[in-house]
């Protein structure tokens, strides 16, 4: 099995093509349905909770979220087939969270900042006597990649194992672990506190 091409995925972005018209869950197999709703359940809090950190608003979340989930069914029966579903899913959240953003004429910003707190916390150093204030922070998890913001958010804002953050992410639990120990040594050169990155992402002094 493979992922679909540009033309079905709707190009780079990795999006529902637009030339094929979905067929209705109607005339889905049962086992498809299942399996749709299967995922539908496991992962729409998850969802939920990320595009609130991203948007700020209980309406924008639930708006972003449910044209996610529409997006993915119509394209569901192609998702099947795909090598990285939940990947793809991810993709398909990350874009309809932009368009909402663009919808309400927000400037994309990361997660709040109570989530990137938490990921300095065990750092062995008090992040209040290091942090200058939330100007500071908040430029410095700027410039972190968005795959390392999504980690750590999903890690320490939304306390999901290393785990259930790959499942999320559609990627490998080794990758996450990486991602959460680059997003520590990154955090802490910008913002000047002594850290050694250790297992699944947390840090020793």
């Amino acid at each position: 099995m493979s992922d679909a091409g540009p033309e079905e995925s709707g190009g780079a972005v990795g999006l529902p093509s637009r030339r094929r018209q979905p067929i209705p869950m109607s005339e889905w197999k049962p086992a498809e349905r299942l399996s749709f709703w299967a995922f539908h359940n496991s992962r729409f809090k998850g969802y939920m909770r990320f595009a609130y950190l991203q948007l700020g608003s209980d309406a924008d979340a639930e708006e972003a979220v449910d044209r996610t989930f529409d997006a993915i069914m119509d394209a569901w029966q192609r998702m099947l087939e795909m090598n990285h579903l939940e990947k793809y899913a991810w993709t398909v959240l990350k874009r309809r969270i932009i368009d909402q953003q663009r919808m309400r004429r927000r400037r994309p910003e990361p997660a709040d900042i109570t989530a990137f707190e938490a990921a300095v916390k065990d750092t062995g150093v008090d992040p209040y006597e290091v942090l200058t204030g939330t100007i500071q922070f908040y430029a410095a998890v700027r410039r972190l990649s968005e795959r390392q913001r999504d980690a750590v958010v999903l890690r320490y804002g939304l306390d999901c194992t290393s785990r259930q953050a790959a499942a999320i992410m559609g990627v490998e639990e080794a990758t996450v672990r990486s991602l959460l120990r680059q997003a520590r040594t990154r955090l802490a050169q910008l913002l000047d506190v002594p850290t050694e990155a250790g297992g699944d992402g947390k840090a020793t002094s």
